[in-house]
């Protein structure tokens, strides 16, 4: 019975520090889309939307697609 209630500990342990990871992930993702993304036409808008609203995964879609493309564009 009690390693039944460890394990459980120990997944809802595990979940919260992933949750933890993701949201930090993504305030990140959000700084830096909304202080480095240049403001022409409706790129930074678009995007911070992108990932206000899909949260984790418009996180990811924008550190893996469009930043690189904006570093190396714009250099930041």
């Amino acid at each position: 019975m009690e390693i039944g209630f460890l394990a459980i500990g120990l997944i809802w342990l595990v979940s919260v520090a992933f949750a933890c990871l993701v949201f930090g992930f993504w305030i990140w993702m959000l700084i830096d889309c909304l202080s480095n993304e240049p403001s022409q036409g409706n790129d930074k808008l678009v995007w911070a939307l992108v990932i206000i609203f899909t949260h984790g995964l418009g996180a990811a879609i924008y550190y893996f697609v469009r930043r690189p493309d904006r570093i190396s564009q714009f250099g930041k």
